[in-house]
């Protein structure tokens, strides 16, 4: 199919239940309301502040790729033929022959951010402009009750509504993370010190200061520092790049590296103590945040060839260092206190501008779930408990009545490093949308990584059993 499918007639009558709300219309809201499309039986609604889809805007830097292969779109892994998949968009912006020849595996963000708005545009059960109040449970109805505020053009208020559901699933995303000695610097006017989740919107600034400071050796530290670098002219670049981590490091990309982020290793993950849990998401800071070789070669090609008549890039790579502390010299720079981690040094860097490429930290569900605290049930870090099927651990008087708060992109403390990932939004859309109607609505593959991660019987992968040869019966003379 290479159009979008027509809607299939809404059936809700206005004081009933629903069966699903979704909250937050990111990638993972967008995949669960892509698979739940099809699924005439399930009445489900998704609700989000802003105005239209958006995918990390500030990120969309001309020729960054995002780190999965194309398949892990919305839909593929868990209903290839599905009519929401990237290639049946390619097909309906008549697309699909440039792709084919063009051989990428891996997509431009831009694309992907072009990809989700086309299904978001075209799916029916999303309502942008909508801000969820408050989340509560009734226990006369055995409900869920949804509050929220719809918002005008301008983001203000023009309605107040409320929603009742049985199922509820949290999408909210993530939020850009400033560091304690530069959230004084990022709030106040004056100096650009930006986080890298706006950089496209002050990039003209940027390029216009005379010394960049860039903090952060991720992939948007690598990406943001190539691009001021491509547009700065030689000799005088006047560059800082600094990371905390020990080395500007590839991202492990390994085929068996890869099988960190199957549904094999999260299944292995959830089953550990949760002390073993903490120690290993800490550990694997590599599997998803290092930099993708490509771009750590874009970087020294561009530094290389800056060499070719003689001398040096006026760039400075360090890492292994943090920011101590920093502040404003009157009011057009900025000074960074830094300390070297190994050697257990300081020194102090003036610059007239800063991106803080610091990454981002999962949005705390306290406020949004504040009036269901009561019934939450919590690990020992006060985290909430969440189990195999992606539901919250809730109190029996809520689960007995079989409803249930299912989370995306919230559970790495309990899941695992594949918890943000791209490739595992179809899985886990599928997994809850099983666990929703009660049956293997889609079917989802038993094995999924050549890696078998533990010892226990109870985690040993299936092996399905190999199809027996035909047996021939022998031919004997006379016959």
């Amino acid at each position: 199919m290479s159009t979008p499918p027509h809607p299939h007639p809404s059936h809700h009558e206005p004081d009933a239940p629903r069966d699903l709300v979704g909250i937050g219309i990111g990638p993972f809201n967008l995949s669960l309301a892509a698979l739940a499309h099809p699924l005439a039986e399930l009445d489900a609604v998704f609700y989000d502040q802003c105005p239209a889809f958006t995918w990390h805007p500030g990120l969309l830097i001309d020729g960054a790729r995002i780190q999965v292969p194309f398949l892990a779109d919305l839909v593929t892994l868990a209903d290839p033929a599905s009519p929401w998949t990237f290639l049946n968009h390619l097909k309906a912006r008549d697309r699909l022959f440039p792709f084919y020849f063009a051989e990428r595996f891996h997509i431009q963000r831009t694309e992907y951010d072009t990809y989700c708005r086309w299904v978001a545009d075209h799916l029916p059960g999303l309502h942008f402009g909508h801000q969820i109040d408050a989340v509560r449970w009734n226990p006369e109805r055995d409900i869920f009750e949804v509050d929220f505020t719809q918002l005008d053009a301008d983001g203000e208020a023009q309605a107040l509504g409320r929603t009742h559901t049985r199922n509820i699933v949290l999408g909210i995303g993530t939020e850009p993370h400033v560091p304690e000695p530069l959230k004084t610097l990022v709030e106040a006017p004056g100096v650009p010190v930006v986080h890298s989740a706006d950089y496209l919107n002050h990039r003209d600034t940027l390029m216009a200061a005379d010394h960049v400071t860039v903090i952060g050796s991720g992939q948007s530290g690598a990406e943001i520092f190539l691009d001021l670098l491509r547009a700065r002219p030689t000799g005088r670049e006047k560059l800082h790049w600094l990371g905390r981590t020990e080395a500007f490091a590839p991202m492990e990309y390994s085929k068996l590296g890869l099988e960190h982020f199957t549904p094999d290793y999260t299944r292995y993950f959830h089953a550990l103590p949760e002390a073993v849990r903490d120690r290993l998401v800490t550990s694997q800071w590599q599997l998803h945040k290092g930099i993708d070789a490509d771009t750590i070669a874009a970087i020294h090609d561009e530094l290389y060839r800056r060499t070719l008549h003689g001398g040096w890039p006026d760039v400075v790579l360090t890492p292994g260092v943090r920011v101590r502390t920093a502040g404003r010299l009157a009011t057009t720079k900025v000074e960074l206190h830094l300390e070297h981690i190994q050697q257990d040094t300081r020194s102090r860097l003036t610059t007239d501008a800063v991106v803080l490429a610091t990454g981002y930290r999962e949005r705390p569900l306290d406020r949004l779930l504040a009036g269901l605290d009561p019934y939450l049930r919590r690990d020992s870090r006060d985290r909430p408990r969440i189990d195999e099927r992606f539901r919250l651990a809730l109190d029996p008087s809520i689960s007995a009545a079989d409803c249930h708060v299912y989370v995306q992109n919230a559970e790495r403390h309990t899941h695992g490093v594949g918890t943000p990932d791209l490739g595992l939004a179809a899985w886990r859309s599928a997994t809850i949308l099983n666990s929703l109607t009660g049956k293997e609505t889609y079917p989802l593959p038993a094995r999924t990584a050549f890696t078998t991660f533990g010892l226990d019987e109870q985690q040993q992968p299936h092996i399905p059993r190999a199809r027996q040869a035909q047996v021939l019966t022998p031919l004997t003379d006379g016959r």
